[in-house]
């Protein structure tokens, strides 16, 4: 079986990409890489960022057809994102930061198969911070 060798990249639809990249910004310190448009593919303006330390690559774009409801992960597709750090006690500050930005978050909730932390951002997409038991 041909290998994978990690996750190239995550782009997300969403209501209002300034305000998006504003939230990511300010919560995990993405930086833009750059942005444009694609009218033959019928979206209106798209980001693409970086994010300085995990290079993880986060797209954020808005579709002409997007409408302005809220991420419902019980319809079909995505259900959430997760973002690992590197050790339980890195969740600690992570649930400072949140707190510090004002974003609601479920606390750390820690279970046999690791460490969690879920919040939602601007458009309702449900994100977690997890780390592997043991870490």
């Amino acid at each position: 079986m041909p290998d994978i060798t990690g996750l190239s990249h995550l782009t997300l639809t969403v209501t209002d990409v300034d305000r998006s990249l504003d939230w990511y910004q300010q919560l995990l310190g993405v930086q833009m890489i750059f942005e444009g448009e694609e009218p033959e593919n019928a979206v209106t303006r798209f980001v693409v960022t970086i994010h300085p330390t995990s290079a993880l690559i986060l797209g954020l774009r808005k579709h002409r057809s997007t409408a302005d409801e809220r991420f419902d992960e019980t319809k079909v597709g995505m259900d959430h994102v997760a973002f690992q750090v590197g050790s339980r006690a890195v969740m600690d500050e992570w649930v400072a930061r949140l707190d510090e930005l004002g974003i609601e978050h479920s606390g750390v909730k820690d279970a046999a198969y690791g460490s969690v932390i879920t919040f939602r951002d601007p458009d309702n997409i449900q994100l977690e911070l997890f780390a592997l038991p043991g870490t």
